[in-house]
């Protein structure tokens, strides 16, 4: 099959299917949020909930949300970040999440498929900082996402961000994070202790950890599924690593109770003492491939 790029809904969500090279992944213009990515035939690389709920001005649970221009609870960012607003109530992950984006530019010929995302015109900007978010995605031999940033302003800007990548996996509990050890780690549940393991990650509980000075590949094994995925960063050295478990997930939307089993968060980002500061007319960008193999 060619390479196809269609106009779709989910939904109240606008969305764009691209199909290439045997991959399929689909896009909402609502925070440029990537909903589904996979190989035909094989299982989803991308988990996306059952029970999703498509809404207008709603987050959607899975695929990879854009958290920008910070990560997580505004109050729990370094104050290098934080000082920069003074909201009343601000949202978890930042000001884009549901806001309209845009497709500014596509190339579909070649080895490579590419889509290029802004926010749209109308998008609310009152709160954001003067910098110019751009999500890149490049479908290849694997998806890769790159958030770059743009500081148009006259002053420095620190942010925060992620792309809060949840995979697929057969059953959480069989599978092992490589390339975490030796990296110290940030854990969330335990009064945002640091600590450091020396072994590969394994799930057998809650885990929200925020791990620094990280190399620039990770891997996740499935032997379930008999495959690996593995992440390559760029423009980051932390990353997020998150399962709710068991109890967690009772409390959580658009969740189903046993949906802990098959999926966990790997998120490429830039946080705590690896925030990002921009000065004037300085780009940055931070991006994540997903490839598998097995």
């Amino acid at each position: 099959m060619a390479t196809e790029l269609k106009r779709i809904t989910r939904g109240e969500l606008t969305c764009w299917q691209l199909h290439h090279r045997g991959q399929t992944m689909v896009i909402a213009e609502q925070g440029a949020q990537v909903l589904e990515y996979g190989r035909d035939g094989e299982p989803p690389i991308l988990w996306l909930s059952e029970q999703a709920a498509y809404q207008a001005g709603h987050g959607v649970r899975g695929g990879v949300p854009v958290c920008w221009p910070w990560f997580g609870a505004l109050e729990r960012n370094p104050d290098s970040v934080t000082q920069q607003y003074s909201l009343d109530n601000p949202p978890a992950h930042g000001l884009v999440r549901r806001q309209p984006w845009q497709l500014s530019e596509h190339q579909l010929d070649g080895e490579q498929a590419r889509l290029v995302f802004q926010l749209a015109e109308h998008a609310n900007r009152q709160h954001l900082p003067p910098v110019t978010p751009t999500l890149t995605v490049t479908l290849g031999s694997a998806l890769t996402l790159a958030l770059s940033n743009h500081n148009h302003g006259q002053a420095p800007v620190t942010i925060s961000q992620a792309l809060h990548t949840y995979l697929a996996v057969a059953d959480s509990r069989y599978v092992t994070v490589h390339g975490l050890a030796q990296s110290p780690y940030v854990d969330a549940l335990a009064d945002w202790q640091t600590r450091q393991d020396t072994q590969a990650l394994r799930f057998d509980r809650e885990t929200d950890r925020l791990y620094l000075q990280l190399p620039s590949q990770l891997q996740v094994d499935d032997p379930l599924w008999k495959r690996q995925i593995q992440l390559t960063c760029r423009g980051s050295h932390s990353a997020v690593v998150w399962n709710p478990w068991v109890e967690k997930s009772l409390r959580l939307s658009q969740f189903a109770p046993d949906a802990w089993q098959r999926m966990l968060c790997i998120e490429t980002a830039r946080v705590l003492d690896n925030v990002l500061t921009l000065a004037p007319g300085e780009h940055h960008e931070m991006a994540v491939e997903i490839m598998t193999s097995g």
